[in-house]
């Protein structure tokens, strides 16, 4: 926001804005709350969440640093779609929902950028959907691993750079958790990953991407 709106207009975000400190665990908003601005990611990582039936969640995207979060709350429905809750210790900036709009008004240069951020999430989206209803279980473990590999990268210890439970790893593959560790522990022996708490570590990442690919041959 601040870095394609008008200088001019950066001023009008200094007194709109607020930031928050995230602990982990804590909940920013909830499916089912009502829209009451933007939020953008300062540090930190939040998981973007919906209720898939009573007892499980899918994780349909985690956010980083320069992400933005709560803006599915820009349609016509005035309560958010999704959840989103820290998975670690993180800051955002908040702004309210009528001065987002304004700026989007105000700023062509914003609202197009955001345009094409929300035709890449578009998607995305459509493509994990077709992969939720296509894909085997296997594939789909091996895509979330890589997939997580590529948005956060590795640490100095060759892990990928985020600490995840397990379960909640299993949410963004689209499996329940009993299919996940069944898969990831013939993976383990496979030497296609090792797994240390809640961090894991690549071993093989082309073997992993011929997986992704075998429904394709």
């Amino acid at each position: 926001m601040c870095k394609n709106c008008l200088k001019d207009w950066l001023p009008a975000i200094s007194a709109n804005r607020e930031n928050f400190i995230l602990k982990k665990g804590q909940q920013l908003f909830k499916e089912g709350d009502d829209v009451t601005g933007i939020y953008f990611m300062y540090k930190g990582v939040v998981k973007v969440h919906k209720q898939w039936d009573q007892e499980k969640d899918l994780i349909l995207r985690f956010a980083k640093q320069g992400d933005i979060l709560g803006h599915l709350g820009l349609g016509d429905i005035s309560t958010y779609p999704v959840s989103a809750t820290a998975v670690e210790p993180g800051m955002v900036c908040y702004v309210k929902m009528d001065f987002f709009e304004s700026s989007l008004n105000v700023n062509s240069q914003f609202t197009y950028k955001l345009m094409k951020f929300f035709a890449n999430e578009l998607q995305e989206s459509e493509k994990r959907m077709r992969n939720l209803a296509h894909m085997p279980v296997k594939e789909r473990i091996a895509q979330a691993l890589l997939s997580l590999r590529n948005q956060f990268g590795l640490n100095a210890d060759g892990y990928v750079d985020i600490e995840l439970t397990r379960q909640d790893i299993s949410s963004y593959a689209s499996v329940v958790y009993e299919t996940f560790f069944k898969v990831t522990q013939e993976f383990i022996q496979n030497n296609l990953i090792s797994l240390d708490g809640k961090s894991f570590k690549l071993l093989n990442e082309d073997a992993l991407k011929e997986i992704t690919l075998s429904r394709k041959k």
